[in-house]
């Protein structure tokens, strides 16, 4: 009977711990369908089995102790790297699952599933094509916006529109090559207006809580040493703040125990020319810099000065 409970216990650590996640941010009740159901079931079903035996002749029968099973990780989606992750935020159908052995594939199977993720597509202030991420899916710095704009949506990337290419050139001047880093937004579609040319709008925080599953997931498999917010509304989202980025900047936050940097959007350089607005993103990035123990010559410390 022990053997019993601590083996339901071990397996069901990670659901555990995502129920005291949800418990954290004020959720007090979760809807799960039939796959879920079914998961959990063969949680139960394995742990009431017992030891596993091997019944061939000839064969002395082993058992799995303890300190065996501790080693192994609970299977909780079919496939070799596999997990599932439920969308609280969304319909009881909707279930994300990150499969793949390498930060590719994972990031892949992300993106594969946010082209058709239900609660985005339901929501008629979005536009149907999906823009995921571009760059190092082992980047140990992550860049995040608000959402895809009109180049974006053509291109299918982010940040490859003239804010994009401000951001490059930020990237350049801290030497760090684009490919280098990992850029993704908070929303994947583009949001709607009415009669849109190239006009764009901030996403609703209803928007940004459709796609949320998917930033959280990416920050998992990317893993990076720091995380830069561009712009206040992808601070918003991340943080769960309504402060404006005036407030959030100048210091670093925790983001499930990563380092988070709040900065202006490069789209507010282009439209706000003044060197001491530039000079406080430039000490954003150096902040980070030195965080990450990246060498900085006296020509950079004095960039808009």
């Amino acid at each position: 009977m022990l053997w019993f409970a601590w083996t339901m216990s071990l397996a069901a650590a990670p659901l555990i711990d995502y129920l005291r996640d949800l418990e954290a941010r004020g959720h007090t009740h979760i809807s799960i369908d039939d796959e879920a159901r079914k998961i959990l079931r063969e949680f139960y079903i394995r742990a009431q089995q017992g030891p596993v035996r091997q019944d061939h002749p000839g064969k002395a029968k082993t058992s799995i102790t303890p300190q065996d099973d501790a080693q192994k990780k609970p299977v909780m989606s079919p496939g070799e790297g596999s997990r599932v992750v439920g969308d609280e935020s969304g319909p009881a159908s909707q279930v994300l699952s990150v499969a793949g052995s390498s930060p590719t594939e994972r990031i892949d199977s992300l993106k594969r599933q946010a082209a058709q993720w239900p609660s985005a597509q339901e929501l008629k202030g979005l536009r149907k094509t999906m823009v995921f991420s571009t760059g190092n899916p082992e980047a140990d710095i992550m860049l995040v916006g608000e959402a895809p704009g009109f180049d974006e949506e053509r291109l299918q990337e982010p940040f490859v529109g003239k804010a994009g290419q401000k951001l490059n050139g930020i990237l350049k001047a801290m030497g760090v090559a684009r490919g280098d880093v990992y850029l993704s937004n908070v929303v994947k579609f583009r949001p709607a207006m009415p009669n849109q040319t190239t006009n764009n709008r901030k996403p609703t925080k209803e928007e940004m809580d459709a796609c949320m599953p998917f930033i959280r997931e990416e920050v998992k498999v990317v893993q990076p040493k720091v995380i830069i917010a561009l712009g206040g509304t992808a601070a918003q989202a991340l943080l769960d703040s309504e402060d404006t980025v005036a407030s959030m900047r100048g210091k670093f936050h925790d983001y499930a125990g990563i380092p988070l940097r709040v900065t202006y959007h490069p789209s507010y350089i282009l439209h706000n020319e003044a060197t001491s607005e530039k000079r406080k993103l430039w000490e954003d990035m150096l902040a980070v810099m030195d965080l990450l123990k990246m060498p900085v010559s006296e020509k950079q410390r004095g960039f808009f000065t």
